[in-house]
């Protein structure tokens, strides 16, 4: 793979890292009853849709393309990729009803969120608007995967 190639799925898998944390802390929100955690779980959401946006912008003004084509492989290859990136036992724990299980996924999804940004900001050449941009958003999920472990103490 060269260079370029590296960078452009770098940056694909990030924005699909995003997309997954927005619709996994959606769902979150959706499924607890305590609102001081249903508000900060739905700020996550939208936090983590202002970050594709964020990144989608930075991937445009480079010229890398982040819309993945909606082939059957493309669908098959999303779903597993969304499993590998820490929300899959969401709907179990929904299911549980138990807000600490949620919070558990919640943990996992920004545990593997924050994998998929390191292995990012190891890719040579990715330039440097876009590193920043990436180092900010890593430093603000560490700190959400923080308060989520708060959170759940707390229960």
């Amino acid at each position: 793979m060269n260079p370029d190639e590296k960078l452009f799925r770098a940056i694909n898998d990030l924005v699909e890292t995003c997309k997954d944390g927005m619709k996994g802390y959606e769902t979150a929100a959706e499924s607890v009853n305590d609102p001081q955690l249903k508000s900060e779980l739905s700020n996550l959401s939208q936090q983590r849709a202002q970050f594709a946006s964020e990144l989608e912008s930075q991937a445009q003004r480079f010229g890398i393309s982040t819309t993945n084509e909606n082939t059957v492989e493309g669908v098959v290859m999303d779903a597993a990729e969304a499993v590998h990136r820490g929300w899959i036992n969401l709907k179990s724990a929904i299911t549980g009803n138990s807000n600490e299980a949620i919070l558990n996924e919640c943990e996992n999804g920004d545990a593997a969120a924050l994998k998929t940004y390191e292995t990012a900001l190891n890719v040579s050449g990715i330039p440097e608007e876009i590193r920043s941009v990436v180092e900010k958003q890593h430093s603000e999920i560490l700190e959400a995967k923080n308060r989520i472990t708060t959170m759940k103490r707390s229960i």
